[in-house]
């Protein structure tokens, strides 16, 4: 670990700390991770007397008001919220403006078909059993129970009794806490260590617009916007909110994390206002009240947030259009007051933005959360000290001050964003790569002996046995048919390798009977008669199970539902959202594969559409753009068509989601030969082969390949492979 340093201010010790941590986790990359245990014991010693420091303070510090002060400070301090909240929003607003142009498309995401997580408002802010909510960590509920337990001491005669023993406890917190403090060079050198070596560097360049926009952004919210607010409305200078405060803003800004560093803030506010003689002991006593209270509410780094629907609607061409920004940032400022990672999907998904997107979000979180949680102690402070202020009528509107703060104010914000936008234009050049991606697609293991023909072979003489599985077995191959163009399960890759879900699944049945594969290609529109003749055994290649199909042709036991959904321009993912919506669009025209059962649920849904027949899916997407609205087509297959074509999405219209499942189809209707192939797909389902390849070929995972992390120890010295 780091190494005490004597003669250095503390300040100086937690920089000494972050710097080692990151030049220690330059040097050694991954391996840094072996710190992650002290990273994560530090942040738990800090954690550990947070929530009963608030209790206690917030108990006490109400406790000791009366009833017309403890009125005055809800409404003021309320005031002071809500306008700290329209400042943050405003700035969430502008940081679209930074935004270059760029085509992106994902893969499928199980977050287009599954239900929205509900928002439990009650059981988040009200405690049934406060002690749960103790234990278990929910602050809101916690602090809601101290204010009513605070507020109805205030009535109570002989309740200094109470108020000396709170006041004990909370000096003895203080006291816990301040100790758990000294440690913080230490702490912050394995968290900086960590966070340095195991950094996925691939996200940060996929993110580098949202990621630099929001942190200029944030940064300058976080220095110049609620410090210079403060020193607007009252005499207190920005250089002292900064000095007495930086040791706090450098480990939440390292740890990522606001709990911790609670009780410095609110220490830290309460000096500044003892400082300025700013009301006296009433003044110097309310940031115990104000700050765990507001820490109930968004704050402004959590409402910067808000940026990132607009950079994932920006990102995946399905802006949100202007008028709907003050619904945005209502519904963005109801939601806050939960878990960003409930709100955020809830969010994307209101606004028809592919809520795969999400994905994004986390990654950013790697940097942004920290550049957040620093925006968020500031603001804590600010509400603090202009909460105190209102309350003791200590703020002063001095016109001066206030056009001097707005001036500047402009000017930085002209300079951040419009340098933003003028660096990304001129510097950033964002190439898209998915479809090479989705072509890079390969086999994860080498398999047997395979055969791929890309026209039908020549007749060959079959084995006499009765049984397609013993004709198999004398033949020495398993034949099966594919589909050319049934991306993700059966397709041509950029080595022109046939690979994908089925494809693999193939392998992985030829494989086990110890036989050759040879893939012959079907003909979509005729593949039931080549499977009553000797043409192949068996058609793997992503074919879904209709009613039609079932009385012709004997299918195996379903492996897979698929989710029927359409494919649209992005421009038009809003008008396709829900049926109600297409219903209303009157006589459109959607493109559908030769498949009656889509057919048959889009016209139960949209009876008014007007419907062309394409047999090919390839040819579905090559079609004049002018001639079709909507393409019928599986969500999973959609998804991954987008890859190629990025100026298309995938929507699963609300409400009704409708499976259509898939099946092998198994030649001359052979019984026997179908329950083998029933019985090893089960063995495939029970031993998590079908879902390791769900999350290849489907959801994209580890779609590219992963290197080891980048670290002087491996790449620039050598020492490590």
């Amino acid at each position: 670990m780091l190494p005490a340093v004597y003669g250095m201010t503390f300040t100086n010790k937690i920089l000494a700390g972050l710097t080692a941590g990151i030049l220690v986790g330059l040097f050694v990359g991954e391996f840094a991770s072996a710190l992650q245990w002290a990273a994560d014991g530090f942040v738990k010693l800090l954690q550990m007397t947070v929530l009963p420091y608030v209790t206690v303070s917030i108990v006490g510090s109400l406790g000791r008001l009366n009833a017309t002060e403890a009125r005055l400070l809800g409404l003021r301090a309320g005031l002071v919220l809500v306008g700290l909240w329209l400042v943050a929003l405003v700035f969430a607003g502008l940081i679209v403006l930074t935004f270059p142009r760029v085509d992106n498309a994902t893969f499928f995401s199980t977050t287009l078909v599954e239900p929205r997580a509900p928002f439990d408002f009650i059981n988040l802010y009200i405690p049934a059993n406060p002690f749960n909510s103790l234990a278990n960590n929910i602050v809101p509920a916690v602090v809601l129970f101290s204010v009513v337990l605070g507020i109805s001491l205030i009535g109570i005669e002989r309740k200094q009794v109470v108020l000396d023993l709170l006041d004990v406890c909370a000096q003895a917190l203080s006291r816990a806490s301040r100790f758990v403090v000294r440690l913080t060079p230490y702490g912050l050198f394995a968290i900086a260590a960590t966070a340095a070596g195991t950094l996925n560097l691939e996200q940060v360049g996929r993110l580098q617009v949202y990621l630099v926009s929001y942190s200029l952004v944030a940064l300058l919210v976080a220095l110049w916007i609620l410090p210079g607010l403060v020193a607007a409305l009252t005499p207190i200078r920005v250089r002292d909110i900064m000095r007495l405060t930086r040791d706090a803003l450098i480990t939440a800004f390292v740890a990522g994390d606001l709990f911790i560093v609670l009780p410095v803030l609110i220490e830290a506010s309460k000096t500044l206002i003892g400082q300025y003689q700013l009301g006296g002991r009433q003044g110097a006593a309310l940031p115990d009240v104000v700050v765990p209270a507001s820490f109930n509410f968004p704050h402004s780094g959590k409402l910067l947030s808000i940026s990132f629907i607009l950079f994932a609607g920006w990102f995946a061409d399905a802006s949100v259009p202007l008028p709907d920004y003050p619904r945005l940032a209502l519904t963005g400022l109801v939601t806050f007051f939960g878990s960003l990672n409930v709100a955020v999907p809830f969010l994307l998904d209101l606004f028809r933005i592919p809520v795969d997107t999400f994905q994004l979000f986390l990654a950013s979180g790697v940097i942004n959360s920290r550049v957040g949680t620093l925006v968020a102690a500031v603001h804590t402070v600010t509400v603090a000290l202009l909460a105190t202020c209102a309350v003791t009528s200590s703020l002063k509107w001095e016109r001066r001050k206030l056009v001097r703060y707005a001036l500047v104010t402009g000017i930085l914000t002209v300079v951040v964003i419009g340098g933003t936008r003028v660096l990304f234009a001129r510097v950033l050049r964002q190439e898209y790569t998915k479809d090479k991606v989705i072509a890079g697609m390969h086999m994860r293991r080498h398999f047997g002996p395979s055969v791929v023909y890309r026209t039908p072979p020549p007749s060959l003489s079959e084995p006499k046995e009765d049984g397609q599985l013993e004709k198999i077995r004398a033949r020495g191959a398993l034949r099966v048919g594919y589909l050319t163009d049934a991306l993700p399960f059966a397709f041509f890759n950029a080595q022109d390798e046939l690979v994908g879900f089925d494809i693999e699944m193939a392998h992985s049945l030829a494989a086990e009977l110890g036989l050759r594969v040879d893939f012959v290609p079907v003909d979509r529109t005729q593949f039931e008669e080549q499977l009553n003749g000797d043409y192949c055994d068996i058609v793997m290649s992503g074919v879904a199970v209709t009613t039609r199909r079932a009385s012709r042709v004997l299918f195996s036991s379903v492996y897979f539902d698929e989710t029927l959904g359409l494919l649209v321009r992005d421009e038009d993912r809003n008008r396709f959202s829900s049926w109600d919506q297409i219903r209303a669009l009157g006589d459109i025209t959607f493109l559908a594969p030769d498949l009656p059962y889509y057919i048959d649920k889009l016209r139960e849904r949209a009876p008014r559409a007007k419907l062309r027949v394409v047999p090919e899916a390839a040819s579905l997407l090559t079609a004049p753009q002018n001639e079709f609205d909507a393409i019928l087509m599986s969500a999973e297959r959609g998804s991954a068509w987008t890859l190629l074509h990025p100026q298309y999405s995938v929507v699963v219209p609300e409400p009704g989601i409708v499976k259509v499942p898939l099946a092998y189809p198994i030649a001359g209707r052979d019984e026997t030969f179908a329950d083998f192939i029933n019985t090893w797909i089960e063995l495939k389902r029970k031993d998590g082969t079908i879902d390791d390849l769900y999350k290849y070929w489907i959801l994209g995972q580890n779609a590219t390949s992963r290197q080891p992390r980048w670290s002087i120890m491996r790449n620039v010295l050598g020492w490590v492979d």
